[in-house]
């Protein structure tokens, strides 16, 4: 198939991307383990012996941030539709996240053990229907949401990607319900173009 001229253009900024560079020789996944390694160190969201569920882990990036940071003796659970290659430090669940089989081997990972910290770097399949696209992110972000109230240990907190538009005031405000702190943070490794942004629930509130 012939490339268009924008996935040509696209292909020339990826190849160029310093970030994309610099996980090549770092041993990274992808650009995005430089999104959370920004974010975790601002605000001090990793440390050892931490248990961490990543949510729509592929292709292991925030995994792998995540494995580095909590050890020794922290966990990594990372989730995702498409195989993930073995990480050290993280056990990985292949399903769909809206499937109840998926849910139920994640939770038999845990073993009844509360978690430190969901990360939520999930995405629809994009259809180009701007209205769409973004009721599936923010399906996805209350899926996260919905988790990680149930899962998070008291003051535990949550990490979730959402893009600007239609739902996102509304879920911001849900999660100030239900956590003490809520952070809205755009990572020098996340392109200035996007409107991809990282909001962050700190210290769930529990009754």
């Amino acid at each position: 198939m012939k490339r268009t001229k924008t996935s040509k253009a696209w292909m020339r900024e990826h190849v160029n991307d310093p970030y994309v560079k610099r996980a090549q020789s770092e041993g990274y996944r992808s650009r995005a383990a430089y999104k959370l390694a920004q974010i975790a160190g601002r605000d001090k969201l990793l440390r050892p012996g931490m248990i961490v569920v990543d949510l729509g882990a592929a292709p292991g990036g925030w995994s792998q941030v995540a494995a580095q940071k909590v050890a020794p003796g922290g966990r990594v659970i990372a989730v995702d539709l498409l195989e993930i290659p073995a990480l050290p430090g993280v056990s990985f669940v292949r399903g769909d996240f809206h499937d109840a089989t998926t849910l139920a081997e994640l939770e038999r990972l845990l073993a009844g053990k509360a978690v430190d910290l969901v990360l939520s770097d999930m995405a629809p399949n994009i259809t180009g229907i701007a209205s769409v696209d973004q009721a599936r992110a923010m399906a996805l972000a209350e899926l996260a949401l919905d988790f990680s109230v149930k899962h998070l240990k008291p003051q535990g907190n949550f990490l979730v990607k959402l893009f600007q538009g239609e739902g996102f005031e509304k879920f911001v405000k849900a999660l100030r319900g239900d956590f003490g702190q809520v952070l809205v943070r755009k990572p020098e490794a996340s392109r200035s173009r996007s409107s991809e942004v990282y909001v962050l629930g700190k210290g769930l509130k529990r009754g």
